[in-house]
C-alpha cells in the first residue's frame, strides 16, 4: 500500500478532517503534507483530530436512558417471549403432524358440470 493510499485510509478513519476542508481552514494538500511528514503521530493531528470516546457513538440522552435499563427485567421477558413462542410452535407442529391429507377421488372422464 502506498502513502498515498494509506493517508485516504487514514482519512476515511478521522471523518472530522472533512469539516476542516469544507470550511476552507485546510485543504486536502496540507493535511497530505502533514501526513507524509508525521504519519499517523497522534501529536501532530490533536489539533484537527478530536480523541475518540469509547461510546462516541452513543447521544448522552441515549447513554443516560441506557444505563437505567434493568438488565434482569429484560431478560425475564426475553424468556417469557421464548417460551409463547415454542408454545405456539409446539401447538403448530402436533397439529400439522396429525392432520391427515384428504384423499382426492378422480372424477369421471364423462361427467361434467355436476350432472
Amino acid at each position: 500500500m502506498n502513502k498515498k493510499e494509506m493517508f485516504k485510509a487514514f482519512a476515511k478513519n478521522h471523518p472530522e478532517l472533512v469539516t476542516y476542508v469544507k470550511n476552507n481552514t485546510m485543504s486536502w494538500q496540507k493535511f497530505y503534507e502533514i501526513y507524509d511528514i508525521y504519519g499517523e503521530d497522534m501529536n501532530a493531528w490533536k489539533e484537527y483530530i478530536t480523541p475518540v470516546k469509547s461510546n462516541s457513538f452513543i447521544p448522552s440522552g441515549i447513554e443516560d436512558k441506557l444505563k437505567n435499563i434493568d438488565m434482569n427485567s429484560i431478560q425475564e421477558h426475553i424468556k417469557t417471549a421464548q417460551k409463547a413462542l415454542a408454545l405456539v410452535s409446539e401447538l403448530t407442529a402436533s397439529k400439522a403432524s396429525t392432520d391427515s391429507p384428504i384423499p382426492k377421488v378422480p372424477r369421471p372422464i364423462n361427467k361434467f358440470f355436476e350432472d
